[in-house]
């Protein structure tokens, strides 16, 4: 299908400058904001989208976690049929970027504009929607919004989390006049569709403005605890120790290694990650006694992340029979993998001018929760370096334009079906 005619490149670059202005941070060398759930920048981000839908003629509504939504029924729709949904969040990480999030809500936007701009009837709805606190950093929660729509977590939990000054969400909300008692409802829409940057370097090593996803990442998150005994690190012989952090090191190494053989035979995107290290007592002339570790495996494939789990267990109990420790590993957390619906990366495929190429997720994102109740479709667009969460964030204006021509060819192949 050739690409749309009526997305406006410059408009979108406009857009989201306009967004970044919002929580703005000084940076000389590239465009940051930091813009966190319930502060006046987040009002006035939330302000000025509204303002936008309900000038491109959309009927808003707000949900009780502040999750907004705009439709767009065309005149010649069904008001009844179910709309196409477009979106992700607004909100950032400190000293964030601008495209993060706003480029997800934005391309909706501009997706409409150029469907009210085609003269061809467009037969149901479209809906734009903003989820609350996607990126966690006010209240300890990634995915919230979505979270709740989907039925993933309830509101009456969600409101009552708490910042670092004890205010409630409830509160934050009810402050800049964002709490509302509109529902939301995944379950409701045709299909689902989330413009968002990269955040890594495969579409750039390929020389690709955009990428469908096929999957979003699985994570298993576990602690690892090593406990061996405290000895005056002079005093006590190299074979005389129980030395919980030389015991973990080569529990790590020896996992990191099976994970590397995983990569090579079974599956290259998987991932194991230490973030998190403990070591007691922490001082520099007595051998550790006790150690703490945060593991972080990731895949599209939940055998993968499953057998790494295992080899965690397995590797621990090797490495305590040689040192003399006890290791105990424990699941904290397990999130499925998120495989995407094939209606919605055929429609992704057939709306782009060329042909992207597939590519898996490492990130979560808002998409994972809503896929859960519709068909949900995900597109990349190619990020400089692979940097996010940073004011050197930035994708090409011709590429993040690229993806709302895919998106508005995506929303013409499914808007009759």
């Amino acid at each position: 299908m050739a690409p749309a005619t009526h997305v406006d490149a410059d408009r979108l670059r406009g857009d989201l400058l306009e967004n970044g202005r919002f929580g703005a941070v000084d940076d000389t060398e590239g465009h940051g904001r930091t813009v966190l759930t319930g502060s006046a920048a987040d009002q006035a981000a939330r302000e000025h989208l509204i303002e936008t839908l309900e000038g491109l003629g959309c009927a808003v509504r707000i949900d009780q976690v502040g999750n907004i939504a705009g439709r767009w029924t065309p005149s010649d729709a069904d008001p009844e049929a179910a709309p196409i949904a477009i979106g992700s969040h607004l909100d950032s990480v400190p000293r964030g970027g601008i495209f993060d999030g706003p480029l997800g809500v934005y391309a909706g936007v501009e997706t409409i504009r150029a469907l009210q701009a085609a003269p061809e009837v467009v037969t149901r709805p479209v809906e734009v929607v903003c989820f609350t606190e996607e990126e966690g950093a006010r209240f300890g929660r990634g995915l919230l919004g979505s979270s709740v729509a989907a039925d993933a977590y309830p509101a009456a939990k969600a409101l009552a989390l708490t910042d670092e000054t004890g205010t409630t969400l409830a509160e934050r909300l009810s402050a800049m006049g964002m709490q509302g008692t509109a529902t939301i409802t995944p379950a409701e829409w045709a299909a689902w569709f989330e413009v968002h940057i990269e955040q890594g370097s495969v579409l750039e090593r390929a020389a690709e403005p955009i990428g469908v996803v096929s999957a979003i990442t699985g994570v298993w998150n576990g602690t690892i605890e090593i406990q061996g005994r405290a000895d005056h690190a002079g005093a006590t012989g190299m074979d005389e120790r129980a030395d919980a952090l030389m015991a973990g090191s080569a529990m790590l190494t020896a996992l990191e290694d099976r994970t590397h053989e995983v990569v090579a035979t079974d599956s290259a995107f998987a991932t194991l990650t230490v973030g998190e290290l403990e070591v007691t007592p922490g001082t520099s002339n007595v051998v550790p006694e006790r150690v703490q570790a945060a593991l972080d495996v990731r895949d599209t494939d939940s055998a993968v992340i499953e057998e790494l789990s295992a080899a965690a267990q397995a590797i621990g109990a090797r490495i305590e029979r040689q040192r003399d420790v006890e290791i105990t590993v424990e699941e904290t957390q397990s999130v499925a993998p998120t495989p995407l619906s094939d209606r919605c990366q055929t429609a992704l495929t057939a709306g782009a001018a060329g042909t992207p190429p597939t590519l898996p997720s490492g990130g979560g994102h808002d998409t994972m929760h809503i896929a859960e109740h519709t068909d949900a479709g995900l597109l990349f667009v190619r990020s400089r370096d692979g940097l996010s969460h940073t004011p050197q964030e930035f994708s090409r204006w011709e590429d993040c334009a690229a993806a709302v021509e895919t998106l508005v060819g995506a929303v013409r192949q499914l808007e009759t079906r």
